[in-house]
């Protein structure tokens, strides 16, 4: 099992790392919404340069905004946490755009969901799938800036980060 895997790695870890004290408000001052894509892991905070404690990261399929869990989040990072300024960072090759509702209803119902709780939900929109990973980040930064809970004051940035190379390219300045 990979739980085991973990708790050796984990144990190694504890024998080697020497652990600080950091604060659970930003560094930086930053919240970034970003997609849980494991190809970023290990990869984004570097080519930001950003480290452990400079920032709230959100990560979820696509950084998309499919309901208000993403906004509760950059919300809280905002007037809990401190944060004065939000990034809604996608990339390249992004395994939610093109995504097939169809297909993950088969795979649904071949891992053994019924059927009755599959047509519970409109499972396109459920899964937050999209076409194009820039106009992906542009509708997110867009639904930010437009809840009514996030204010007008705080900068919502767009950007891409190419998946291999790290390259960032701004798709939405808000400076």
């Amino acid at each position: 099992m990979m739980l085991d895997e973990i708790l050796e790695n984990n144990k190694k870890f504890v024998e080697e790392f020497e652990g600080e004290k950091l604060s659970h408000h930003p560094q930086k001052k930053l919240a970034i919404l970003t997609c849980m894509d494991c190809r970023l892991t290990g990869f984004l905070e570097p080519a930001l340069g950003i480290g452990r404690g400079d920032a709230k990261i959100i990560k979820n399929a696509g950084n998309n905004i499919v309901d208000e869990d993403a906004i509760r989040s950059i919300a809280a990072a905002i007037f809990n946490l401190g944060a004065e300024e939000v990034m809604v960072i996608g990339h390249t090759d992004c395994g939610m755009a093109g995504s097939d509702a169809k297909k993950l209803e088969k795979t649904m119902l071949e891992r053994g969901i019924p059927q009755e709780e599959i047509d519970k939900y409109d499972l396109k929109s459920w899964i937050g799938g999209f076409k194009d990973e820039k106009e992906n980040v542009l509708d997110n930064v867009d639904k930010i800036k437009n809840h009514p809970l996030i204010p007008n004051d705080v900068p919502i940035h767009g950007l891409m980060i190419d998946i291999v190379s790290g390259e960032l390219e701004i798709v939405s300045d808000d400076r």
